[in-house]
């Protein structure tokens, strides 16, 4: 049997909306409680994290709002829900640490991106506050520098 070529990234998605909406703080990365029909949706690129966010129940984290498309060839025979609330694997001490940091302090937690890490699916999570509306002007205006700064270096 002939091994799969590895590919240059293990990146499934990104949200690069949290980074612009959000002041980042502290990351932590969580393993995913996923059904096989999910699996292959991933592997197919058929996710969106765009509004997601974890909310901490009963001493137990979940990924709301992540939206994994059903294949249909894949997810024939299961009753499928592509918005259903999936379940993150973190230690103890690690959901005593957002729960303090979301109750206490007025943070929220935000889903940055999901990865491969071996046959195993994570989901790279952190601690974030909102931006006012000057600080993504000053975002968008270092991004703009970022890029002229490129095309700059890249026409000599």
């Amino acid at each position: 049997m002939a091994k799969k070529p590895k590919a240059s990234s293990d990146l499934i998605i990104a949200n690069k909306k949290a980074r612009f909406e959000y002041h980042l703080h502290e990351q932590f990365e969580a393993g995913l409680a996923l059904k096989g029909w999910e699996v292959k949706s991933l592997r197919a690129g058929r996710v969106q994290l765009t509004d997601s966010y974890v909310q901490v129940d009963k001493g137990e984290a979940f990924l709301h709002g992540c939206n994994i498309t059903p294949l249909s060839s894949a997810s024939s025979h299961t009753d499928t829900n592509p918005t259903r609330n999936r379940k993150l694997l973190l230690h103890k001490r690690e959901i005593s640490r957002l729960i303090g940091a979301t109750q206490q302090k007025g943070q929220t937690c935000v889903a940055l991106s999901l990865h491969w890490k071996g046959p195993h699916v994570k989901c790279n999570i952190a601690l974030a506050t909102g931006k006012q509306s000057h600080d993504k002007r000053a975002s968008i205006k270092d991004r703009d520098w970022q890029r002229d700064k490129q095309r700059l270096m890249k026409a000599r």
